[in-house]
């Protein structure tokens, strides 16, 4: 028979060498890449929650107190115009006064002089509550057209809006995010050279 000449020691080492378990990859590289990618999520998300947290409050409350101050001078300067105007416009309205005359008599007895009241007859006149009354709805109306264009003029936009990505982080945060991604273009880079 052909297979009575095979080699015993032969087959114990062609044994010995299929037992042996095949060699794995380290998968070293990827985890250190991992745990970086990891940690510098982790920052930014810290760093979002910080500014979330404290910054924007206290700009919030900054602009809204700006906004309060510059809202009640606006106020004191109409109110002031609309006063002055007032002022300005007013006029002293003359008060009627009867005007008492005496009128001697030359006689050659002698006679008593009394005093006597006589009202001038004078043209008919308005009544002065009425004049007053009219002079004083000629102006509130006037004023009321002064505070219309007032504060029409006042609410003018005097700022560019604020909006998009560099105005909310500005150009530093923008070339800081663009290291930290070098950074990492760079340390990939060099993980997978080293393999």
């Amino acid at each position: 028979m052909a297979f009575d000449n095979i080699d015993m020691d032969s087959e114990e080492e062609l044994g010995a060498e299929e037992i042996s378990p095949p060699e794995v990859p380290s998968n070293r590289p990827f985890f250190v890449v991992a745990g970086i990618l990891g940690a510098i999520t982790l920052l930014a998300v810290a760093c979002i929650a910080a500014y979330a947290l404290w910054y924007l409050p206290n700009q919030n409350k900054k602009e809204a107190a700006q906004l309060e101050q510059i809202n009640a001078q606006n106020t004191q300067i109409a109110e002031s115009l609309i006063q002055t105007q007032v002022a300005s416009a007013y006029t002293a309205t003359p008060i009627p006064t009867e005007e008492v005359t005496v009128v001697p008599t030359a006689t050659s007895t002698p006679v008593v002089v009394e005093a006597t009241k006589e009202v001038v007859a004078a043209a008919p006149t308005q009544d002065p509550r009425t004049a007053t009354v009219a002079a004083l709805l000629t102006q509130a109306a006037s004023a009321q057209q002064t505070s219309a264009v007032t504060s029409v003029a006042i609410a003018t936009a005097t700022a560019l809006p604020t909006t998009g990505f560099a105005d909310e982080v500005g150009i530093p945060g923008l070339f800081g995010m663009a290291v930290v991604l070098l950074v990492v273009i760079f340390l990939a880079r060099r993980l997978r050279m080293a393999n």
